[in-house]
């Protein structure tokens, strides 16, 4: 089993994109500015931005994990270092989730991403674990943030944006 420490940030994004499209650029940043930062990446394991994230991770000398799940077929990305198989969905994004000791970044996605953003927010609301990051890159979910926080202005503090992967250095830090 993987180290589960402080050092760890979770990035949950899309299986959609390929390589040399935008969002795979972005994602891939993302991984390595973390991995300068000094933390591990955890994703979800598979193509797209979970791949990217983990590449941009290894190119910048980080370590990563993959969380992954037997409903899928599909293997781990060559990037991972440490992979999790989960035996469901639902544990999948709780594995996702509590690996995320030093905080999350979320990224443009479509519903499994929202539900990872919505579960990791929601979780932090309720006062489930410690105060950590969640940092959503780019404006893509900035009107989900919006929204929610009209219903539940306290719940706003939650939730940080970040414009590019540089700006995540404002937000995450090795105590």
């Amino acid at each position: 089993m993987p180290d589960r420490g402080s050092n760890v940030v979770t990035v949950f994004g899309s299986n959609d994109p390929l390589a040399g499209e935008g969002a795979y650029e972005l994602a891939r940043q993302v991984g390595g500015e973390l991995a300068r930062l000094g933390f591990a990446v955890a994703n979800g394991g598979y193509g797209g931005t979970m791949e990217a994230s983990a590449c941009g991770a290894k190119e910048a000398g980080g370590r990563t994990i993959g969380v992954t799940c037997r409903i899928w077929s599909s293997e781990p990305n060559g990037f991972i270092d440490d992979a999790i198989v989960t035996d469901d969905y639902y544990q999948r994004v709780r594995t996702l989730v509590d690996l995320g000791v030093g905080g999350y970044v979320v990224l443009p996605g479509g519903t499994g991403t929202l539900v990872e953003l919505a579960v990791a927010w929601e979780l932090m609301c309720k006062g489930q674990f410690a105060d950590r990051p969640l940092v959503c890159v780019g404006d893509f979910w900035q009107p989900v943030i919006d929204r929610v926080s009209l219903q539940r202005p306290a719940h706003r503090r939650f939730v940080a944006m970040a414009q590019t992967p540089r700006n995540l250095a404002d937000h995450f830090s090795l105590s």
